[in-house]
C-alpha cells in the first residue's frame, strides 16, 4: 500500500496525523508545510525537526491511531473494546453491526479484527457525531493494509434495522451503545444468526437490567454481564511498583446475550 498519511509524534506524546499531499497546508502546531516534500522521505523511527520541534515518525498501528483520533462523543475504551470483541467471538470475515458510532473508537477496534474479508455496518443517529467517526475510520482505511467492507447508515437503528432485514442480512454480532437499548434490541434481535451474539454498553445499572430483560423477551439467552475495572500501576519514587493514585477505571456495564 502506498502511504497516504504520516503519523508524527512529539516528545511528550502529542501526535500529528498528516496527509501526504504535494501542496502547502497549515497544520496546527507545525505551521505551513508541504507534507510530501517535508515528510515524504522520512522513514519509520526517523527523527525530523519541524519549527524547532523534534518529531519522530511512528507506525500508524491501532493504539497510536486511537491516541491521535479526533473526538466528539465519548469513546468506548480499549479495555471494554477488547472484552466485547473476545466475548462476542468477533474475528476475520465476520459481519458486525455497531449502533452508536460516536467518534469511531470501537469501530476502529472492530475494523482491525474483521480484516479485509469482514463487513462492518455502523449506524449513528447524530450526524455531527457521524462526521467525526467516519473521518477517523477513513484515516484507518487509508492507513492499514486490510480493511473490512464498511457500510454506514445515518439515523436510528430502529429505522435502519427493517431495511437490513428486508435485504436478508444476518450478522455474527451486534453492539449497541445507545441511550435507550430496549427499542434497539427489539428492532435488531432478528438480525442475529444462530450462534450470533449481542452486546449492550450501559452507563448505568438500570439500563443493564432493562437490556437483560429485553434480550430475553426477544429470544436471546443471557450469557454474561458485568463491568471491567482497570487499575494502573507505576514505579514508586523510592523504587518498586505500586498502584497509581486515582479512581478505579469503571466506565460502563456490559451485557452479552446469544441467539440459539
Amino acid at each position: 500500500m502506498v502511504d497516504q498519511y504520516i503519523l508524527l509524534e512529539e516528545e511528550g506524546g502529542k501526535m500529528y496525523f498528516v496527509p501526504l499531499v504535494d501542496e502547502s497546508m497549515k497544520i496546527k502546531g507545525l505551521g505551513v508545510v508541504n507534507p510530501m516534500n517535508d515528510f515524504g522521505h522520512v522513514n519509520i523511527g526517523q527523527m525530523i525537526d519541524v519549527c524547532g520541534k523534534p518529531l519522530r515518525r511512528i507506525p500508524p498501528r491501532l493504539p497510536t491511531l486511537i491516541r491521535s483520533m479526533k473526538r466528539r462523543a465519548q469513546t468506548i475504551s480499549d479495555k471494554d473494546a477488547g472484552v466485547l470483541i473476545a466475548k462476542l467471538g468477533i474475528g476475520d470475515g465476520d459481519t458486525v453491526i455497531e449502533a452508536g458510532l460516536g467518534s469511531g473508537g470501537l469501530s476502529m477496534h472492530l475494523a482491525r479484527v474483521l480484516g479485509r474479508h469482514g463487513t462492518l455496518v455502523t449506524v449513528e443517529a447524530r450526524e455531527e457525531h457521524a462526521l467525526v467517526g467516519l473521518e477517523n475510520l477513513e484515516r484507518a482505511k487509508q492507513t492499514w493494509d486490510g480493511f473490512p467492507n464498511h457500510i454506514h447508515h445515518n439515523g436510528k437503528i430502529e429505522s435502519v434495522a427493517p431495511l437490513l432485514l428486508h435485504e436478508g442480512l444476518l450478522v455474527d454480532a451486534i453492539i449497541l451503545d445507545l441511550p435507550d437499548h430496549v427499542p434497539a434490541i427489539d428492532a435488531t434481535a432478528e438480525l442475529l444468526q444462530v450462534g450470533g451474539r449481542m452486546a449492550c454498553y450501559c452507563p448505568v445499572s438500570n439500563q443493564l437490567e432493562q437490556a437483560w430483560l429485553s434480550c430475553e423477551k426477544n429470544g436471546l439467552s443471557f450469557e454474561w454481564a458485568g463491568e471491567i475495572i482497570e487499575r494502573q500501576w507505576g514505579r514508586a519514587s523510592k523504587g518498586g511498583m505500586r498502584p497509581v493514585n486515582g479512581p478505579f477505571g469503571h466506565t460502563a456495564f456490559l451485557i452479552v446475550a446469544v441467539r440459539h
